[in-house]
């Protein structure tokens, strides 16, 4: 018998391997996609699939369904507000509560970003107020207040750092540039094994009402760590300013280990 119904909004680079891992530990598992040719990739992981896209004035696709006798949601969409984009990632959102409320669902886990801590300094826990610089940060942030402050389900966040896999990492957009901002900043980022890790760890311990975040305890400085990754992958090396730190801030990730009893996998990337 299956455990429980979740559904995964966005089973994208994240949430795909995350619903496989999910179908794995013997959840039913619903998961969108927005295009129709992907259906079929998530049917051979045992995801029951669903083509549904949000909208700022409507959401297009079976949402009802897709909620239908869901015990805990999983929203992982990214905001989609690079490139000068004017769409309200927020109000996306908000189409989507009452439909969350409708179908009576228990719980939400909202995937967020670091972003939301923008100009913080120094060693930054989720305690710390957030000060987004970016547009996206922005949003996220308001996204997170908009669900965490809905009495109708029990929200959990977890803010994830610079996010890297086997086939994604952010030395292969840097090697070869110049002039790359913040040489002497420490990195903050996470390995997708342990993103899934975290939110595997929240749903089967069932903590809900809380703000995590999640970033490995591994904090090199950039030009350092880039650096060497290049010549690890054997890239053109990226080139660093001068300038001294404007921003430099350790997001620290104590909690996940404290209260979701949680061990990095890749504690070094």
């Amino acid at each position: 018998m299956p455990k429980k119904h979740i559904s995964i909004l966005g089973c994208g680079w994240l949430g795909l391997p995350l619903a496989e891992c999910l179908v794995n530990m013997g959840y039913s598992v619903k998961g969108s996609t927005t295009t129709a040719a992907k259906t079929a990739i998530l049917k051979q992981h045992g995801i029951v699939p669903y083509v549904v896209q949000l909208q700022e004035g409507s959401i297009d696709g079976n949402i009802k369904e897709l909620l239908e006798q869901t015990e805990s949601l999983i929203i992982d969409i990214p905001p989609g507000l690079r490139g000068g984009s004017n769409e309200s990632f927020t109000n996306k959102i908000k189409q989507l509560v009452p439909h969350i409320e409708a179908a009576q669902v228990k719980n939400v886990l909202f995937v967020s970003s670091t972003s939301v801590y923008g100009n913080n300094k120094g060693t930054v826990t989720e305690y710390d107020i957030p000060l987004p610089t970016t547009e996206s940060g922005r949003q996220l942030l308001e996204t997170e207040q908009l669900l965490l402050s809905n009495e109708n389900f029990s929200t959990t966040v977890v803010r994830f750092g610079g996010l890297i896999g086997e086939d994604r990492h952010p030395v292969n957009h840097l090697a070869g540039k110049e002039n790359i901002a913040e040489p002497y900043a420490p990195i903050n980022l996470i390995h997708q094994t342990d993103c899934i890790g975290i939110i595997t760890a929240v749903i089967e311990k069932g903590i809900w009402g809380e703000v995590f975040n999640g970033v490995a305890p591994f904090h090199p400085l950039r030009e350092a760590y880039y650096t060497e990754k290049a010549k690890q992958k054997n890239l053109p090396l990226p080139l660093f300013s001068r300038e001294e730190a404007s921003g430099v801030k350790v997001i620290a990730a104590d909690k996940v280990t404290e209260v979701l009893k949680f061990r990095f996998k890749f504690s070094e990337l």
